[in-house]
């Protein structure tokens, strides 16, 4: 009971330096969260930093022609469109830069060469039909489509893209194809003036039969071709002429689906018409003369 007073004497010193203590305490954390940053409590309200989005890339600017820079694609195009001056000029410099490029001295070659000296002097005569084009012809006689520019010439044409049915325009006679057609031994048809069209088909369909009975095919359905475009409803007389008719109009089909693949639409969309003119129960020219027809609309709406 006596020391009681001395503790309550002592309590108001011991009070004193916990104050103290715990003052210098939290000076002390107030000084290190100065000097490291506060970073803010999970649940607590802060300041968001928004980083900038990344920039997006921009689209890849697509590389347009232009006089002196033409590819040998765009080039060739406008040799196709009648384009020979400007044309040799573009191909000329496209050497200086790729002077080993065989496709562009070939092309070169084709609209600088004399035609004549290039293709030869002996011909025979074609009449052009729907879905014809340079391409087609030379691959057909001289065996490769990309001679279109110097068979072009070879007729005198100034512009390979424009061809009209009906038109007849000459295609040279190599060893080649004298050998593949009998061109050499065989002559053209002729349409004597007397005849009417009916009756000059079936006398060409009859030789076109003859032919293939001597073993021209190629010469039998050169023949049959223009018995039917001189009367396209010409009815096959016998089994042979039916089969050559067959033949024939697979053939067109088979160059029909080519311009289609080429989207050459125009053209392929008038060769499935002369097909179904001539049989208008071919269903593989329906189905792809709709289909171009489709296409042809889908492409107008771009």
């Amino acid at each position: 009971m006596t020391s009681m007073p001395t503790d309550i004497r002592a309590l108001p010193r011991v009070a004193t330096s916990w104050r103290r203590t715990s003052a210098m305490l939290m000076a002390a954390a107030l000084a290190m969260l100065g000097v490291s940053g506060c970073t803010p409590l999970r649940g607590t309200h802060s300041s968001v930093v928004v980083t900038p989005p990344s920039p997006v890339p921009s689209a890849p600017t697509v590389p347009v022609d232009t006089p002196g820079e033409l590819s040998l694609a765009a080039i060739g195009r406008r040799l196709q469109s009648g384009h020979y001056a400007e044309g040799e000029q573009a191909l000329r410099q496209y050497l200086e830069r790729h002077p080993g490029d065989r496709t562009a001295k070939a092309m070169l070659r084709q609209l600088t060469a004399d035609p004549r000296q290039m293709l030869g002097e002996r011909w025979r005569a074609h009449v052009v039909q729907p879905g014809d084009s340079y391409s087609t012809l030379a691959g057909r006689y001289l065996g490769d489509p990309g001679l279109f520019l110097i068979l072009a010439r070879y007729n005198g044409s100034t512009n390979p893209s424009q061809l009209r049915a009906g038109e007849t325009l000459r295609m040279p006679l190599t060893a080649a194809t004298d050998a593949a057609t009998g061109a050499s031994t065989l002559p053209t048809a002729v349409v004597r003036s007397s005849e009417s069209p009916a009756t000059a088909a079936r006398r060409l369909q009859d030789e076109s039969v003859s032919l293939l009975g001597q073993g021209h095919k190629a010469q039998a359905l050169a023949r049959l071709d223009q018995a039917l475009t001189l009367d396209p409803r010409l009815k096959p007389a016998g089994a042979d002429a039916a089969t050559l008719r067959k033949q024939l109009l697979d053939t067109y089909h088979e160059r029909a689906i080519v311009l289609y693949r080429d989207q050459q639409l125009d053209q392929a969309i008038a060769l499935w018409e002369r097909i179904l003119a001539i049989a208008p129960d071919y269903e593989p020219a329906t189905v792809y003369r709709t289909r171009a027809l489709e296409l042809k609309q889908r492409l107008k709406q771009y």
